[in-house]
């Protein structure tokens, strides 16, 4: 898999990417950095009701899209280090 599992858009099987009006809206407790694609922001809430989380070690995580769920079940530990 590339280092672009994801696109852009919010196509069906992704989270909400916040635009700049939405991040000054929003405080950080309600975004997460999707640990598969570092640099992708993820509104929690639109993640969870995507399904777009796993729960690893006591803590959640939020994905991007679809695409690294997988990714990060096959390598967890590599994943919740980033």
């Amino acid at each position: 898999m590339s280092a672009h599992c994801c696109s852009t858009g919010n196509a069906t099987g992704h989270a909400s990417k916040p635009d700049e009006a939405t991040d000054l809206l929003r405080g950080p407790d309600d975004l997460a950095e999707c640990p598969v694609m570092p640099g992708s922001m993820v509104v929690k809430a639109d993640a969870e009701r995507a399904g777009l989380f796993r729960d690893h070690d006591g803590q959640r995580y939020w994905f991007c899209c679809a695409a690294c769920g997988p990714l990060f079940d096959a390598d967890p530990e590599r994943y919740a280090m980033a």
